[in-house]
């Protein structure tokens, strides 16, 4: 189901991913580094459990799950939240929520692409990955 995920994704593009920040609320010297940054994708799955690691020069991330079993995540920017992440449509579907608000991820591939939408209220960035060989 998500084999197609599996690898490492170097990121090639990032439109509108300030706004985005400004959206779920990181301030501005975050945001600075979040911009900078250039994150690879390492998606892995081991026994049902899927692995999803962000790698920059600042800073590594990794979160474990199963798909449709709601967890704590602690995201790059620090907040905490309760995570669900689900697989539509061949879409991996993130959903953070926290403090009353909500903001999902949608991670697909397109003609070989990884594409990520993030998504909070009106303001909706993209980043696009490529697969590294």
């Amino acid at each position: 189901m998500v084999d197609q995920f599996i690898g490492t994704w170097k990121m090639t593009s990032s439109e509108n991913f300030d706004e985005y920040m400004k959206a779920i609320g990181v301030g501005f010297a975050t945001r600075q580094m979040g911009n900078m940054a250039k994150p690879n994708l390492l998606f892995s799955v081991d026994d049902g459990v899927i692995s999803m690691k962000s790698q920059t020069a600042f800073k590594t991330v990794e979160i474990k799950f199963k798909l449709n079993e709601q967890f704590d995540e602690t995201t790059a920017d620090d907040r905490k939240t309760k995570t669900l992440i689900t697989f539509e449509n061949g879409k991996l579907v993130q959903k953070q929520m926290w403090d009353g608000k909500t903001t999902t991820l949608e991670r697909e591939i397109q003609d070989g692409k990884l594409i990520a939408k993030c998504i909070m209220d009106d303001v909706v960035a993209v980043r696009t990955y490529e697969k590294e060989a």
